[in-house]
């Protein structure tokens, strides 16, 4: 029986919506956000979790403790879950980042695996922190189901070292959208397999926005950012 991690994404909030850089913004959850989370909770409440981990941002936090409510689980703390800290770009959008800080923007744009925000992280630094962590986690749940929430950056960090992906493509090629469900099977510590990635289905018909427009605006063309 392989251990199972339940790698989740914090439901939304209004710097998600407003496409804003907020790895060390600590913004708690919007009411949509809370559905969403709660949604995911229901969808799991008949999942045996053993254990529920989180980074300590308010947004985080809050998801994990609505998913594991019907387990009855407290949920444990990590730092090392963090989402990428982004310097002087925090609580920026975009293109205002594009309009202050052009060439540090384009730099970090051909490389964010090891390229950082002045007084931020790189992607890398990220990766250093967040797979030694689950790897623990791994160790200490062996054949048991783990629910662990994080943030965008991070799980797409994650899932990329994990499965062997270039992680410099880890923007452009992965997605997470809020309370998204990724499920890793894992053999070992570092044998995964990926059963299940950024799934939204527990709250795909919310009537009040196209899931189109829970895609990262990155992806949008650039008249609709």
């Amino acid at each position: 029986m392989p251990t199972r991690i339940l790698l989740v994404r914090h439901g939304e909030t209004r710097l998600t919506l407003e496409d804003r850089f907020a790895g060390s913004n600590d913004e708690p959850l919007s009411d949509e956000g809370r559905e969403q989370a709660a949604s995911l909770g229901m969808r799991l409440s008949g999942v045996p979790i053993a254990a529920a981990y989180a980074s300590p941002m308010a947004r985080t936090m809050e998801t994990a403790q609505l998913v594991a409510a019907p387990h009855g689980l407290p949920v444990q703390t990590a730092a090392a879950l963090r989402e990428i800290d982004y310097g002087n770009w925090e609580g920026l959008t975009r293109d205002e980042v594009i309009d202050r800080f052009p060439q540090a923007y384009g730099l970090w744009e051909e490389d964010p695996l090891l390229v950082a925000p002045e007084g931020g992280e790189s992607g890398l630094s990220v990766i250093h922190r967040a797979l030694p962590f689950l790897r623990e986690i791994i160790e200490r749940h062996r054949h048991q189901t783990v629910l662990v929430v994080s943030h965008k950056g991070t799980n797409r960090l994650l899932v990329s070292s994990l499965l062997g992906l270039d992680a410099r493509g880890y923007r452009e090629r992965l997605d997470q959208s809020p309370a998204a469900l990724n499920i890793l099977d894992f053999m070992n510590e570092v044998r995964p397999r990926l059963k299940l990635f950024n799934d939204i289905s527990h709250y795909q018909s919310f009537p009040d926005r196209e899931i189109s427009e829970r895609i990262s605006k990155w992806w949008r063309p650039t008249t609709e950012r």
